[in-house]
């Protein structure tokens, strides 16, 4: 999976703790073998996703933009 979204297992544990502890993603453990967790988005963190849509997806734009204008030199 880290392959994926480019970070390590570590990171994202630690990331997921600190955004659950934040409020802004929920925790269900699912008691079978092998163990199996899901994530979800909290009120808020549907929120702060809406939010933030919009600069993201200028930030991509403008990524792209410039992937595109380093291979035209």
């Amino acid at each position: 999976m880290n392959n994926l979204i480019g970070i390590s297992p570590k990171s994202l544990t630690t990331r997921l703790k600190e955004l659950e502890k934040s409020g802004l993603v929920n925790r269900e453990i699912f008691a079978e073998i092998p163990p199996k967790v899901e994530y979800s988005l909290t009120k808020d963190g549907k929120e702060v996703r809406d939010a933030m849509k919009p600069l993201m997806e200028w930030a991509y734009k403008k990524l792209i933009q410039e992937k595109q204008e380093t291979q035209l030199v």
